[in-house]
């Protein structure tokens, strides 16, 4: 198993019905309204909403034409509550590796502004970077099966902690780099899964980590690898002022 090379990007390539995090639980309605799905006829990756117009989410989720959900918690029915957007402008970071998937961030400029109200808000940048053991939230629609497909409708939720940067880099030596960071249990059996990438991982209010790939979901001694957010404040302040 060490010798293979599998980057399991947590992107959801089916256009199937619906989708989860393995190990979590659904999360209560509405609990999460910067959390946004993003659409190509289908969900296939998450983000997370910044400003009125701005959504973060992973460069390996680009596709030249997104549809941003916004107000979502069941995606396959209308609750009432949804914003549907199309991106005006999708931004891959300039540094991004789709080998490896160094600086896998993205920015998506909306074609209107998001109306903030009880079931969509916005989510702080972070004023720091992450610490071991904090306490975390990653939600989506992603897979809930480690070892096969099962794709729910409701958002679900996990709480788990910042993994030391130490154990990370001994976990996947040459992969993992300073723009990453781990979240999740050494021991397996709760991840992000395909289908949760783009999405939030959320430490005291912060937006920490965009879900960005690992090996087999919760698989045990390969914890999820997430976008380090707090490398990228002065790039995403960047392109929002000059876009």
């Amino acid at each position: 198993m060490k010798n293979r090379f599998i980057i399991f990007f947590f992107f959801f390539f089916a256009a199937s019905e619906d989708d989860k995090v393995v190990g979590g639980y659904e999360c209560p309605r509405h609990s999460v309204p910067y959390q946004v799905s993003l659409n190509a006829g289908y969900h296939f990756c998450g983000g997370s909403l910044i400003s009125s117009q701005w959504v973060v989410s992973a460069a390996h989720c680009y596709k030249s034409r997104i549809q941003v959900r916004l107000g979502e918690h069941n995606i396959a029915v209308n609750e009432g509550t949804e914003q549907w957007i199309d991106g005006a402008k999708m931004i891959r970071h300039p540094q991004y590796n789709s080998y490896n998937l160094d600086n896998d961030i993205m920015l998506i400029k909306l074609s209107r502004p998001a109306t903030l109200n009880s079931y969509v808000q916005t989510v702080s940048l972070p004023s720091r970077c992450p610490v071991a053991d904090e306490n975390c939230m990653v939600s989506g629609w992603g897979n809930t099966s480690a070892n096969g497909n099962n794709f729910p409708d409701r958002l679900q939720c996990l709480r788990q902690p910042i993994i030391d940067d130490r154990i990370c880099r001994n976990a996947y030596p040459h992969l993992f780099t300073n723009n990453m960071v781990c979240s999740g249990f050494m021991a397996g059996g709760a991840s992000s899964c395909q289908g949760d990438s783009g999405g939030p991982l959320v430490c005291n209010g912060q937006l920490q980590g965009v879900v960005s790939w690992g090996y087999d979901c919760a698989m045990q001694g390969h914890p999820s690898v997430y976008a380090r957010v707090c490398r990228y404040n002065s790039w995403i302040s960047s392109v929002m002022r000059s876009n």
